[in-house]
């Protein structure tokens, strides 16, 4: 805690008489929470599954970055396509450096040839310039994305071209913060699956399983899971590896 005396007046110093400054606020981009396993998260899955509670053990408590604008956070989503973590946080690191602040106004004013000099496919180009588009046109609202369920926000955004499941279903984990995803075309959640239940192969019957086991909080278990595959984790190895 600071101690009042050193605490300077807001009209001592240099500037007396005049008003300071306010810093001005973070870019939309920058704008960053904390999605965390809270002890209720960590009782209720522990309960249910004595596999995912083993490997809690052995990782600890897990926290994720994320970010809290929903426009950012999906153009990090649509960069990090197809594409492993290393190279999706180079490519957000240029973009943020590059196109600063990232908005649907400031984006609309750039072409896909402009993007793509960053680095981005076409695709991706097109399809980050089109979102801009739809917030500019109305189509998507996306400060109000909050105020829609989990399906409703997957259908809306999933209306855009080159916007499908998967990068929907980051942008409720890594903005929204929603309790209960689980992103099953997910490569990192998929080896986590086989790692952790020792399965070669997974079905949509057996993942429908997983997030039913771990319901309402499946997000935190997709923590858990990208955890495992990403780390070298005594005890535990990926059966679809040759």
């Amino acid at each position: 805690m600071t101690s009042s005396s050193s605490t300077s007046s807001p009209s001592s110093g240099p500037c007396s008489g005049r008003e300071s400054a306010a810093p001005p606020p973070p870019a939309p981009e920058e704008r960053r929470a904390v999605l965390c396993c809270t002890p209720e998260d960590a009782a209720h899955l522990r309960a249910r599954d004595k596999r995912l509670a083993a490997f809690m053990d052995l990782a600890g408590p897990l926290s994720r970055d994320v970010l809290t604008d929903p426009f950012a956070a999906l153009v990090h989503a649509v960069c990090g396509q197809q594409i492993s973590s290393k190279v999706h946080e180079t490519l957000w690191a240029r973009l943020k450096e590059r196109l600063s602040p990232v908005t649907p106004e400031h984006l609309a004013a750039f072409t896909v040839e402009d993007l793509r000099g960053l680095g981005l496919s076409r695709s991706k180009a097109a399809c980050i310039r089109g979102a801009a588009e739809a917030g500019l046109s109305g189509e998507i609202d996306y400060a109000g994305l909050d105020r829609l369920d989990d399906d409703a926000v997957r259908a809306k955004l999933c209306s855009l071209k080159g916007i499908g499941p998967w990068s929907a279903e980051m942008l409720l984990i890594f903005c929204l913060r929603r309790p209960n995803v689980l992103s099953r075309g997910d490569f990192g959640i998929r080896r986590g699956l086989r790692m952790l239940y020792h399965k070669k192969e997974l079905d949509d019957a057996f993942i429908d399983r997983c997030l039913k086991r771990w319901s309402p909080r499946a997000t935190i278990a997709s923590l858990y899971l990208w955890e495992l595959a990403s780390g070298n984790w005594p005890g535990y190895s990926d059966p679809a590896k040759p």
